[in-house]
């Protein structure tokens, strides 16, 4: 009777540290070739897409990115090597447009950008916007874009709701060393 008293009390212990255990594991990464630090809430990984820019005179560029799913939202930050330092400002705004587009958002809020080691530049900004996907679910979306020299980043979170404390934590990870 000892003994199934004590796996009880052992399956009961490790049920309320389950419960316990927080949604989000957050981790400080530096990822190979990225030039920038940061926090992520799970493990990252890592993807690579081809973009088109008008800014960039429709030639196309490789945009690297860490990306990972947590507390239903996604988190990721992507960049994008410029060859001319004058389409740094314009390939920032495409990226930020292109966001907008993504979930036809409506009516979005604009901040001044501010990440430790970047660049100054006038399309730096932070966003807030909400919108639709195509499937017509409503997502919030919070996004960065600034840059380090002729590297142009975005880091963002995406989700119905995503926690505005998990969001602030994220981008307050970020550094430029």
């Amino acid at each position: 009777m000892g003994s199934f008293a004590s796996r009880v009390c052992t399956a009961a212990a490790l049920a309320a540290l389950t419960a316990c255990t927080p949604a989000l594991d957050w981790r400080e990464l530096t990822p190979e070739g990225a030039d920038v630090v940061a926090m992520f809430p799970c493990s990252p990984n890592h993807h690579e897409r081809a973009l088109r820019l008008a800014a960039h005179a429709g030639s196309q560029l490789s945009m690297q990115m860490l990306v990972c799913s947590a507390d239903d939202a996604t988190y990721a930050i992507g960049y994008v090597d410029v060859a001319d330092p004058a389409q740094v400002g314009p390939v920032l705004a495409e990226l930020r447009e292109a966001a907008l587009r993504n979930i036809d958002a409506a009516q979005p809020v604009f901040a001044a950008a501010s990440v430790p080691g970047m660049t100054p530049h006038p399309e730096a900004v932070r966003a807030a916007f909400s919108g639709r996907l195509p499937d017509g679910r409503t997502m919030r979306e919070r996004a960065l874009y600034f840059a380090k020299g002729m590297r142009a980043y975005q880091a963002s979170v995406i989700g119905a709701q995503p926690s505005d404390e998990a969001v602030e934590t994220f981008f307050a990870g970020l550094r430029l060393p």
